[in-house]
Order: structure tokens, then C-alpha cells, then sequence
């Protein structure tokens, strides 16, 4: 990965041509990343791993991820292979955000038990453990957990370069478990995750990896801010509480840069309160150029 990279959040509505067109400005744009929302439950939307193949397609630069992964519907070692299909037939552009679970009930209207945090935080890492197993051709995976289990399943392919695994965490648990294990931190919109809080979401993961043996600086941030780029707007500062970015594309690069400046972010995912084409070409074209530039 560069030094910083940009991308945006793509809400998987059966609006395809809006869709296509959003995807194809970020593409034009010079953007890194779309994340596509994973929330198999919500009828309105396509299922997030099959547009992400779709789009994958389409473009040739772009990078895609799940944001995030509903693993309590999405089983590791089946998980595993379809993330590994994708990075493979993309050329290696595909991502995995994955997350434990929320909206509880929801899932379980699909049939699934519930699972308590300490439950799914424990199967999150059990379902680490096996998909990087099953990312190792030639290997004869056994796994025995106690909320998976895989006998003898065999490893494949996952193409190159191999996939991340980014995990939206939020909690200290998580957030702990990201520092030991991921490969990156897909932090979680500012309402599920203040503001006030991101600076000491670091630090957990810092003091994690570093227990771990690991590098922190390995570990990838990706900040996901929700906000409008307002035509004439004003500056802004995300502090406190959950409140959207409403603000010029100025005052957007303004405060991107101080967040880079004081937190060891080194990305940016833009979640468009309204999605449109026109919101990802001024955060394209206005936006990133200047943030880069106040960072170079």
C-alpha cells in the first residue's frame, strides 16, 4: 500500500446504473478503494460479495472490500474461497473487511444462533485462524474451535498480492484482536465509534501488536468518515459524538489532513450521506488532491 490511500463507501442498492456510474467516476478519479456494504438481511440490497465480483469487471485499478463482512452469515472456510475467487479473477484487488456481528436480530431472522460478544469476537478470531489456513495451497487444513471446525479441508490459492484482512472493530476486545492478528483496522463509522474515541482505539491496537511482537505501523488504519461536500461550504472539526462532515471540499482536506497529522490513519474512506456521482467526483477530483498535496 502507498502511504495514504482514498476510496469511498458504496451502498449495494439494486440501482445498478447508479451504481455503475459512482464505481466508474471513482475509477476515473484516481480513488483506491470501494467498500461495499454487507447486510444480506436488508432486501433492498444486493448480496455484497456478488456485485463486488461484478464491479471487479468492470474496472482494472480499483481495490474492493466488504465494509465489513457479516461473518455470522458468511462461514470462514466458504468465506475464505470466495474471497480467494475474487482476489484471484481481479489480479489481486480484493480485500476482506470482516466484522463479528451486529444488528442481532436481524441476523438471527436468517437462522442463526445468537452469539454473545465474547462469543463472536472468539469466533472472528477462530475464523482468522482458517481462512489464512485455507489461503496456503497444498496444505490439509484441520480446525477444531469451538464455534468452527474444518477437517481436512484443502488450502488453495488466494492470488496475488494475497488478501488483508481488515477488521471493523470498535470494542477494547476488538480492537485488542486487531492488533494481534489483522493486517488492518476498517474503523467504524463515527456512529458506532465517536471521534473522541479513535485516538485511544489506536492506542489499544498499538499496545496489542506491539505484545504481540508485531510492528504497529503494519497494521493499516482506515478511517471511514460520513459527510456532504457541500457545494459552498465552510470548515469543520470532527472532535466529538457521532455528527456528519458537512462541509466545502476546503474545509473536507482541511480536516482529513489534521486527522492524518495527529492519528496514525493511513486512509480514508468517504461515506457519501446521499450516494451520488457528483459527491464521489468533487471528493475525487477536489478533495484527495489537496489532502496529498498537504501531505506530501
Amino acid at each position: 500500500m502507498s502511504a495514504y490511500v482514498f476510496g469511498i463507501s458504496l451502498t449495494p442498492s439494486h440501482d445498478l446504473s447508479l451504481v455503475h456510474d459512482v464505481t466508474d467516476v471513482a475509477e476515473r478519479g484516481g480513488l483506491d478503494l470501494v467498500g461495499v456494504q454487507d447486510h444480506p438481511y436488508v432486501a433492498d440490497f444486493l448480496d455484497a460479495p456478488a456485485l463486488i465480483g461484478h464491479l471487479l469487471t468492470r474496472t482494472t485499478r480499483l481495490r474492493f472490500f466488504p465494509d465489513v463482512a457479516n461473518l455470522p452469515l458468511r462461514p470462514p472456510a466458504l468465506l475464505a474461497r470466495t474471497a480467494a475467487t475474487l482476489n484471484v479473477l481481479s489480479g489481486g484487488r480484493f480485500e476482506l473487511g470482516i466484522g463479528a456481528g451486529g444488528y442481532w436480530d436481524a441476523i438471527t431472522a436468517m437462522g442463526v444462533p445468537r452469539r454473545s460478544s465474547a462469543e463472536a469476537l472468539a469466533a472472528l478470531e477462530e475464523a482468522i485462524t482458517i481462512m489464512r489456513e485455507l489461503w496456503s495451497p497444498g496444505r490439509s487444513v484441520r480446525f477444531h474451535g469451538d464455534h468452527y471446525r474444518v477437517d481436512g479441508v484443502h488450502g488453495a490459492e488466494a492470488g496475488t498480492p494475497p488478501i488483508n484482512v481488515w477488521i471493523g472493530a470498535q470494542g477494547p476486545r476488538s480492537l485488542a484482536l486487531t492488533g494481534r492478528v489483522a493486517d488492518g483496522w476498517a474503523a467504524p463509522i463515527p456512529s458506532y465509534l465517536p471521534y473522541e474515541r479513535w485516538a485511544e482505539s489506536h492506542h489499544i491496537i498499538d499496545r496489542a501488536a506491539e505484545d504481540a511482537g508485531r510492528d504497529p505501523g503494519s497494521v493499516v488504519r482506515l478511517a471511514q468518515v460520513v459527510g456532504t461536500i457541500e457545494a459552498n461550504g465552510s470548515g469543520a472539526r470532527l472532535t466529538t459524538g457521532a455528527d456528519p462532515l458537512r462541509a466545502g471540499a476546503n474545509g473536507w482536506a482541511a480536516e482529513l489532513t489534521r486527522i492524518a497529522a495527529e492519528q496514525p490513519f493511513t486512509g480514508f474512506v468517504f461515506w457519501p450521506e446521499r450516494q451520488s456521482v457528483d459527491q464521489v467526483r468533487r471528493f475525487a477530483e477536489e478533495v484527495v488532491p489537496a489532502v496529498k498535496a498537504n501531505l506530501a
